[in-house]
């Protein structure tokens, strides 16, 4: 199983706030690197998009835990069945959030995309908290 964490990073806003806003899959492309996504399409329930140079990818929500957790997973239109999970810890009026993406991959995928996907992955970190504080 490969395992792939992003950065952690405190929101200026309350964990039902956070929560909220990745419950509503239309909002997931605000997070996204817009320079390297293209073909974005959203239902509110689940979103894909091409990212440059790469795949297209497939996201749905797939339940969770209200004010905590938000899980996402593959959708038929990704190269490979992953698990993202984002974890919210809510602390004084701030929230402490990372995610989680979990997959199996063979060696020869996990080489190619490991590092780009971390660097996704903190990209949508800092997002998260850009977004929260022009909010």
């Amino acid at each position: 199983m490969t395992r792939i964490e992003s950065k952690q990073v405190d929101i200026a806003k309350p964990a039902a706030q956070v929560y909220a806003f990745l419950q509503d899959m239309n909002n997931f492309q605000q997070l996204l690197p817009q320079d390297r996504i293209s073909e974005w399409k959203s239902d509110g329930t689940s979103c894909s998009f091409k990212v440059q140079g790469a795949a297209t990818i497939g996201l749905k929500l797939d339940g969770g835990t209200p004010n905590s957790v938000v899980r996402m997973v593959s959708s038929e239109r990704s190269p490979f069945p992953f698990t993202l999970t984002v974890n919210l810890e809510e602390r004084g009026d701030s929230t402490h959030a990372g995610q989680v993406f979990e997959a199996d991959l063979n060696p020869f995928i996990k080489m190619m995309v490991e590092s780009p996907l971390k660097h996704l992955f903190d990209h949508i970190a800092d997002k998260m908290v850009a977004v929260h504080s022009a909010a």
